[in-house]
């Protein structure tokens, strides 16, 4: 720590010695106004302007719609729980994260005076200057509105183009422009962009004209420390939340992070101490003097260098100090002079915060603000004020929901709660006005109309109720409106013609379903922006009463997601439908390590290039932790498969909408801790096969339909042929499909092996990594086909299946990986694996084809299909297994059985097989002769393993990282995000795919979320 400053965090109170005055600049504010988010571009929640002792409800505005916060369950982005509102010119300005429209109410009555509609979701609070304010929309804007009437004055687009994505279950701009706006000497600034190596963009702007000031575009692109100690990753900074203003020092909240911060006047980076903070960050970004507050931690302005820990809840800086309210309690803090000597004797001037009061709170919380003598705070189902002096509580009232958002002007208090409810409270003496609860009218359109025909016609020849559709060439937005009633479809309605938009609009915002269920984009029919193949359904109004020849068939069928996405188009009774099949080249991941051979390599050609964002977004979906390491999503037909502690999750694998849930509670339970075994030694408990999905639980394994997710059949682990074994029940070890036969095992309770890291809440007695039978069963009949026994025991990572045959290790166990091996208690050297068979099974009969007992010491295989060979190694990951020695290879005929070539080989990861090359951590081989292969791969940290396909390789290098095989070169990042702990990117359909993996984990990545990748196109 710096010698001229002296940190004392007591209960009593924060001590803080620092050489500089603390005053917090509220630059811009006038005493009436609270003009932007937390009142001044230092976001410091205060006013001088004071409110009634006693306040009474002076009116109510309700939305017709719940808020839809960009990460429900996110506990670091909470910036638009609500619809936050600002006060100025007697008015109250908000955004709707649904309605995606600015809307100006009068303060008085509460009564609408204008509405603006942007084409994205407003997540944040205006900044009222002058005569306008500005706003930032996720469609990628910053708006300039006047402030009498709403009108346009000017926009920048803060990305480069116009490409959307599938944002938040929205389609949204792929550079949503989420650092929201801040202004100070007649400059407004504010950024774009969420995803680091997709670019990030922060522009200075003149704030009258909207002319650039200077614009940083680089600083995604940082090589830098990841949160992860020892991960480096070319992944810089991400802007979410709203920016803040500390002198010379623009900070930038960079999502799940701390701020980073750039110099205010030409725009160059300054710092962002990613990985110093590696578990703080997100939420609000409080200036005090050349200090800032962030998640509990006080930093200096001037490096970003954390000095001090502070309160971990909502705060206030006020001109003498901090109001903070955290664990339960509210506390004023106030600054006082100081003097110290620092380490060379030197007098030292500073400041102090001194504790005054602290109060238990009957009602925590949630949100804080100060106005004049009172502090106000918003907790769930209630607003009180306290008085500043005493801490004593003065008034309270109950509201709908929890009241996050706070202003305070023209002795009005404004609160907004999370049921999307606007509340104004003035002096009890004032006269209420009425409330003013949208309506919501019964339909905005005529009833048994050619739009009304229509849609129950498109939804009875094509079945799709569920999804993504667009309306192209929606005229006023009848078709969209009809098709809303009718299903549960998410409708991105597209017209060139704006006063049909305006009018389209108008109507669906009347009828209660505008943003909720229908979006409106103004644009040119035959060149949309829209994402790529993203449409389960698409439609156009004007086909109704116009030849659907005129669409642009190309731009329809960009849409069209492949694996039943269907145009439909004409009058009713003469709708003509297109339903798209597959696509050519895009490949499969149906198990655990892609396919039942255990390859590592799906069969996509389409993935070749640098990726870009395609959709994300979060789910409630309650997944095991990262160190549990859970088995792979899995892939097939256009849906994306993950599995979580309860159940499993089909997703649409080109928009990210949810498919269907199956429940299985505990189904992966014990995966639930820090022990480091799970999938990598007990195999994945769910596979894919024709139509099916196979899961495992217990002594059973349920058949699934993987359209619907409807049980098909349980099938049970059979008793043993044996008439002398024992008749107690075992659990299914390994499974997997193969040409019509379902195959698993019955896994050996005896052999549990040690945890890998530490023995928390996982159950190593259900990670089980060896099996005592193997059998096999027809899914077609669902009868049981055969059974083998091996001489000792089959480790589920040494069985594979290619072209109709099973191939296996049986050898004896290693009874030492039973035993925590530690540095002071290793494994004795007398410790010996013994060697076993590998066999070669028919996988209709079990009959065996082949066997071979020649130095048989592998502890999983693969197997090359295409090139008849079968590949044996160890698994020797980062907490891998004592048996996993690592240090040789081997390569069989997978017809014959005989050994083609063995080589000594260091290499730290699972091997995978990808066309006739041999790839793992440290090396590349030919699978035909041995021959060592060029391969230029290095990485950063990363626990998990690789995953490819044809042209590309998947993992984890600090952040997600992926190789072209092509190039050969040094691999690229995608950034701002880490994967799990074992296999969580899968390259299938043509995409990369992403599920979550990443909980109980703490470091401050900048996004936590489910996503998918394409290769890049400029459209």
């Amino acid at each position: 720590m710096k010698n001229k400053r002296a940190v004392l965090n007591q209960r009593a109170g924060l001590l803080l010695m620092v050489t500089c005055c603390l005053t917090v600049c509220q630059a811009g504010l006038q005493a009436a106004d609270w003009p932007t988010y937390r009142a001044d571009a230092q976001r410091s929640g205060f006013t001088t302007d004071g409110l009634a002792e006693e306040l009474a409800l002076q009116w109510r505005l309700r939305n017709t719609h719940a808020i839809q916060s960009a990460w429900p369950r996110s506990t670091r982005l909470t910036y638009d729980r609500v619809n936050h509102c600002v006060i100025a010119n007697d008015r109250v300005f908000s955004g709707d994260s649904v309605t995606g429209k600015i809307q100006a109410v009068d303060l008085q009555t509460g009564k609408p005076v204008w509405e603006y509609f942007t084409e994205g979701p407003v997540r944040f609070a205006p900044t009222v200057w002058q005569d306008q304010q500005l706003v930032t929309s996720d469609d990628g804007f910053l708006y300039a509105l006047s402030v009498d009437d709403g009108s346009l004055l000017w926009k920048h687009r803060g990305g480069p183009r116009a490409e959307m994505v599938v944002g938040n279950e929205r389609v949204i701009s792929k550079w949503p422009a989420r650092g929201a706006a801040v202004i100070v000497d007649d400059t407004v600034y504010y950024a774009a962009g969420i995803w680091p190596s997709d670019g990030i963009f922060l522009h200075a702007l003149n704030a009258k004209t909207g002319k650039p000031v200077w614009s940083n575009t680089d600083s995604g692109q940082i090589y830098m420390p990841q949160p992860h100690g020892g991960a480096d990753a070319n992944s810089g900074i991400s802007a979410q939340g709203y920016l803040a203003v500390a002198g010379d020092h623009l900070l930038v909240p960079a999502g799940r992070a701390v701020p980073a911060s750039m110099n205010r006047l030409t725009g160059q980076f300054e710092y962002f101490h990613l990985q110093k903070n590696r578990a703080q960050g997100g939420g609000d970004t409080i200036v005090s003097g050349d200090l800032f507050l962030n998640s509990g931690v006080v930093f200096q302005a001037a490096d970003g260098e954390a000095i001090a820990k502070s309160a971990p809840g909502p705060t206030v800086a006020t001109p003498d100090g901090l109001v903070q309210a955290s664990r339960g309690s509210i506390s004023r803090y106030q600054w006082a002079d100081t003097e110290s000597r620092d380490r060379k004797g030197k007098l030292v001037q500073g400041k102090s915060l001194k504790q005054l009061w602290t109060v238990k709170q009957t009602h925590p919380s949630a949100a804080l603000i100060i106005a004049g003598d009172k502090i106000v705070s918003g907790a769930p189902n209630l607003v009180e004020t306290i008085d500043l002096e005493t801490g004593k509580s003065l008034w309270s009232t109950p509201v709908e929901g929890t009241a996050f958002g706070l202003a305070a002007s023209n002795a009005r208090l404004l609160v907004s709660t999370d049921r999307g409810t606007l509340y104004a409270f003035g002096d009890k003496t004032a006269v209420r006005a009425s409330d003013n609860d949208a309506q919501v009218k019964k339909s905005p359109y005529p009833a048994d109309s050619a739009a009304s025909r229509a849609a129950a016609e498109i939804v009875e020849r094509t079945g799709i109720e569920k999804g993504y559709c667009f309306d192209v060439g929606c005229g006023d937005g009848a078709l969209a409106y009809e098709l809303a009633t009718r299903t549960q479809l998410r409708i991105i309605a597209i017209e060139a013609d704006p006063e049909l938009v305006a009018q389209a609009r108008q109507k669906l915002t009347a009828a209660g379903v505008y943003g909720s269920r229908v979006s409106v984009l103004q644009r040119s029919l035959d060149q949309t922006n829209t994402p790529n193949k993203v449409a389960n359904l698409v439609v156009s109004g004007r086909s109704l009463t116009e030849d659907p020849a005129a669409l642009p068939q190309q731009e329809l069928k960009r849409l069209q997601r492949p694996y039943g996405g269907v145009i439909c188009l004409g009058k009713p009774g003469e709708l003509k439908i297109e339903k798209r099949g597959a696509i050519a080249g895009a490949g499969e991941w149906t198990h655990q390590y892609a396919d039942a051979a255990n390859t590592l390599c799906s069969n996509d050609k389409l993935i070749n290039g640098q990726l870009s964002m395609l959709w994300y977004r979060d789910f409630d979906f309650v997944i095991p932790s990262r160190h549990g390491r859970g088995p792979a999503p899995l892939y097939s037909k256009g849906r994306l498969f993950h599995e979580g502690n309860n159940g499993l999750l089909a997703v649409d694998a080109y928009n990210g909408h949810e498919l269907w849930r199956f429940k299985i509670e505990g189904v992966l339970a014990a995966y639930d801790g820090d022990e480091l075994m799970g999938a990598s030694g007990t195999g994945s408990n769910y596979c894919l096969g024709g139509d099916s999905v196979f899961i495992r639980h217990e002594e059973r394994c349920f058949q699934l339909d993987a359209a619907t997710g409807e049980l098909l059949h349980t099938f049970d682990v059979p008793p043993s042929e044996d008439s002398t074994a024992e008749k107690t029940k075992q659990p299914w070890g390994y499974i997997a499909w193969h040409d019509g036969m379902l195959i698993g095992t019955a896994a050996d309770p005896n052999h549990v092996v040690a945890y890998r890291y530490h023995a928390t809440t996982g159950d190593m007695t259900k990670q089980l990594t060896e099996s005592t039978r193997l059998f096999a069963f027809d899914t077609k009949t669902r009868k049981l086909k055969w059974q083998y026994e091996p001489e000792d025991s089959i480790r589920h990572n040494a069985i594979a299946i290619a072209n109709e045959r099973l191939y296996l290790i049986d050898r004896p166990l290693a009874d030492f990986d039973r035993t925590k091996e530690t540095r002071s208690k290793p494994i004795p050297k007398t410790a010996k694996h013994a060697t076993g068979q590998l066999l070669c099974l028919s996988i209709h009969d079990g009959y065996v084809l082949w066997k071979n007992k020649e130095d048989i010491y592998g502890t999983m295989i693969a197997v090359s299909a295409e090139n008849d060979a079968l590949l044996m190694s160890y698994q020797p990951t980062s907490f891998r297994l004592s048996s996993e020695k690592g240090g040789r290879l081997s390569v069989f005929n997978s017809t014959t059985g005989e050994k083609t070539w063995e080589a000594k080989a260091n290499y730290s990861s699972r091997p995978l097989i990808n066309g006739n090359t041999v790839y793992a951590h440290g090396g590349a081989w030919n699978l035909k002769s041995g021959k060592p292969q060029p391969f230029n791969f290095k990485r950063s940290y990363g626990c998990g393993i690789l995953a490819s396909c044809e042209n590309m390789m998947f993992f984890r290098s600090a952040t997600l990282g992926y190789f072209d095989f092509n190039k050969n070169d040094s691999i690229e990042n995608y950034g701002g995000v880490r994967p799990g702990c074992w296999i969580n990117a899968i390259p299938a359909g043509g995409l990369v795919l992403v599920p979550d993996a990443s909980a109980a984990c703490s470091c401050s990545y900048l996004n936590k979320s489910w996503f998918a990748l394409e290769t890049q196109t400029v459209k």
